[in-house]
């Protein structure tokens, strides 16, 4: 039995088509990034001091040291225990590059919790 001339040539034409290589198929153009861009975009600035907290008793010590170029603001946050105890917050001081600076404070009785906040400057 003989094929139609009509779809004897479709054949034809589907084998054609999926025959062709993947490169001969025209497809469309991204253009490269350039790898500058790339590596600017995805790290951000290093930005912080390095903060240690030290609690004996009712005071509190923390030396901060910022090892990047940009000026960090510190502040040294305290909690105290008791109800009736003042939580402190000291006032905030620049910590500028490659520089160690000293926040103390305290609370009457025992301390609950101190931490250092840090801002961009």
């Amino acid at each position: 039995m003989r094929l139609p001339r009509s779809l004897a040539s479709a054949t034809v034409a589907v084998a054609l088509v999926t025959s062709l290589s993947y490169d001969a198929v025209p497809h469309a153009r991204v253009e490269p990034r350039t790898p500058q861009a790339r590596v600017a975009a995805a790290t951000p600035e290093p930005f912080g001091a390095e903060c240690r907290t030290r609690i004996r008793g009712s005071h509190v010590v923390a030396h901060c040291h910022n090892p990047w170029v940009g000026t960090d603001r510190v502040r040294l946050h305290i909690e105290c225990d008791r109800w009736w105890d003042l939580d402190t917050d000291s006032a905030p001081v620049d910590n500028g590059p490659a520089t160690t600076v000293r926040l103390t404070g305290r609370c009457w009785k025992e301390v609950r919790s101190a931490w250092v906040s840090h801002q961009k400057r």
